[in-house]
């Protein structure tokens, strides 16, 4: 089993912030845990007892908003944070999450890292960053689900997910229709519908599973319209 100072050294250089007394202590209160692609990592409304570090893979973030129902909110790539919110006092989570892929995760003993973000500044302001990046995108599917039409919302969609981070993961052959309609608040049906009209606008390609943006500046236009 890797420790976490190994861990940190393959995401975006948090392990250059801590200190090796630092590391020692974290690792000293973590449990890590290999999670198979589709296994559910936690749910909505069980108890938090740890924060979740993905050491590696890829995350669904995902609100139940019925019995079979639901809007994928975000992908938690290597490097990320889970289930932050349980350091300040939220101990029950309130999102789920699923790997889609097969995933190492890291379970952190609260008190531990919430020492290490009060010892170590920059660490937490890097953390903090982060958290504000998720935030704007909470807003942005606020957005999509208020204004938007159908085809904004699978634009924006669609330009959330050909991120460069998550586009290393090839992570498209990892996504269902299911998945991606969900992460545009829209059916399944029109998710399928609107791609094969935006692929004959020449807007995407379509390659089995995997979808290629040939012309992000249309697409981030009809995103923008709605």
């Amino acid at each position: 089993m890797k420790d976490l100072k190994n861990s940190e050294q393959t995401s975006s250089g948090k392990n250059k912030i801590l200190t090796l007394d630092d590391f020692s202590k974290l690792n000293q209160n973590k449990t890590q845990i290999t999670y198979l692609k589709g296994e559910n990592i936690f749910k909505q409304g069980a108890f938090a007892p740890y924060v979740i570090y993905v050491v590696k893979g890829l995350v669904k973030v995902y609100l139940q908003t019925g019995y079979d129902k639901q809007i994928n909110v975000s992908l938690a790539k290597t490097g990320d944070f889970l289930a932050f919110s349980s350091l300040f006092g939220e101990n029950i989570h309130t999102y789920s999450t699923q790997a889609i892929k097969d995933s190492v995760i890291c379970m952190i003993e609260k008190e531990s890292l919430k020492q290490s973000l009060i010892d170590n500044p920059e660490f937490a302001l890097e953390i903090t960053s982060e958290n504000y990046k998720n935030e704007r995108h909470l807003f942005e599917i606020i957005k999509n689900i208020s204004y938007k039409q159908m085809r904004g919302k699978l634009a924006s969609g669609l330009l959330y997910l050909s991120q460069d981070d998550f586009l290393k993961e090839d992570i498209f052959n990892f996504l269902t229709r299911q998945d991606i309609a969900d992460f545009s608040s829209i059916s399944t049906e029109s998710a399928i519908k609107f791609l094969k009209e935006l692929e004959k606008e020449k807007i995407i390609k379509l390659r089995g599973k995997r979808i290629e943006i040939s012309d992000s500046e249309k697409l981030e236009s009809i995103s923008k319209n709605g």
